[in-house]
Parts: C-alpha cells; structure tokens; sequence
C-alpha cells in the first residue's frame, strides 16, 4: 500500500513539475487516480513538504513548494 501512494504521490508531482500549478479536480484528470488515491498522494506530498496548496472559487489549487 505504501509503495502504491508512492508512485501515486511521483504521477502527482511529475503532472504539477510539467504543468505548474493545477486544482485537484485536474490532476485527477490528469492522473486518472481514484478520489482516494489522490488524497493519500497529496498527504504523502504534504507530509514531504512538497506542496503548496491554494484556494481557488470551487477547488483547492496544488503547486510544488
């Protein structure tokens, strides 16, 4: 499990390093992860202290830190 929020958490990273900053509702696009698999690879992300997170009108904005 932990290895798969890993490699979820890399596809999360390597979508906003090539992109820039971009609401969870894209990168779930993007990524093609499930509504849990996103969260478990942003908490991963977050807990690294590799995210910057925002607030846009109607989601929440990633961008690395």
């Amino acid at each position: 499990m932990k290895e798969k929020i890993g490699t979820d958490a890399g596809l999360i990273w390597k979508v906003l390093d090539e992109q820039g900053s971009k609401g969870i509702k894209d990168v779930k696009k993007l990524t093609k992860l499930t509504e849990k698999e996103i969260y478990a690879a942003i908490g991963w992300l977050a807990r690294e202290e590799k995210l910057v997170f925002g607030k846009t009108e109607d989601d929440t904005t990633l961008s690395l830190s």
